[in-house]
């Protein structure tokens, strides 16, 4: 399925780029090999967070992996500590310990390493620091990040041919079609965050962010994922550190505009 994602992006994404004339900005990426070498990192970063993903959802750990996109947006306030020597305001210390208070009572008291939500959350944010770093567009930085792994994912399409497991053909007409709109669910959401986050304040973009975990936590419920006593611990640390972070964040863009009066 990833291979799919990566291969019909391609096509899905250069009408885009032709249309809103991104064209030239993606040429001068191309030609620029500090940016390709930074966008071929966050291209290999993001293609272990969609492999470790969908692993989690095939296994059947869809609670770990709302915890890992619980956890993504409280690490960048953690990372932009240890790095970019950022300050933080108290209720965002309190969100940060209240998290990692949270995954370390579901690694020592349910035994376990939850290394699915470790590797997604790490993963994306060290992606979104990347980005945020490139001087690129949101949709021009995704297509080169899809053309440097489209090699690969090509090479594992044929490898699949030639063992005679590949899905996608004309035997099963109805897949190949699902297969196909792998394209545009990966481009679309991507490109209308890329948007949004030009149009929305900061707090509303922060509270967007655990609408996702949010939604998965409700399908592993509905899928019957047993929820451990640690998980529980864990999911209601994580909640109240969502909590305090979404309203300090909400608190603080609304009065920036009026401290600036």
């Amino acid at each position: 399925m990833l291979a799919h994602r990566i291969i019909w992006a391609v096509p899905f994404g250069l009408p885009i780029i032709l249309l809103r004339r991104q064209w030239p900005e993606v040429v001068r990426a191309l030609g620029t090999p500090r940016t390709l070498g930074w966008l071929t990192l966050s291209a290999l970063l993001i293609a272990v967070n969609w492999v470790v993903y969908i692993t989690a959802v095939q296994s059947e750990e869809i609670f770990q992996a709302s915890l890992g996109y619980y956890i993504n947006p409280l690490m960048y306030v953690a990372v932009g500590i240890a790095f970019f020597r950022e300050r933080l305001r108290r209720p965002q210390i309190a969100a940060v310990l209240l998290a990692a208070v949270g995954v370390g009572v579901l690694t020592f008291s349910g035994g376990e390493l939850p290394w699915i939500a470790l590797t997604l959350a790490t993963s994306f944010t060290i992606y979104g620091v990347i980005r945020s770093r490139v001087v690129i567009g949101g949709m021009p930085g995704l297509f080169i990040e899809t053309l440097v792994l489209l090699p690969l994912a090509f090479g594992y399409m044929v490898w699949l041919g030639v063992r005679g497991a590949a899905a996608f053909g004309p035997h099963d007409p109805g897949l190949s079609a699902t297969l196909l709109l792998a394209g545009p669910f990966t481009v679309m959401p991507l490109l209308a965050f890329a948007l949004a986050a030009r149009r929305l304040q900061l707090s509303t973009i922060g509270v967007m962010q655990f609408i996702s975990p949010t939604l998965q936590f409700g399908v592993g419920l509905a899928y019957g994922e047993p929820l451990s006593p640690a998980h529980r611990v864990c999911f209601v640390l994580i909640w109240a550190a969502v909590t305090v972070f979404s309203a300090d964040a909400w608190r603080f863009t609304r009065s920036a505009p009026a401290a600036r009066a």
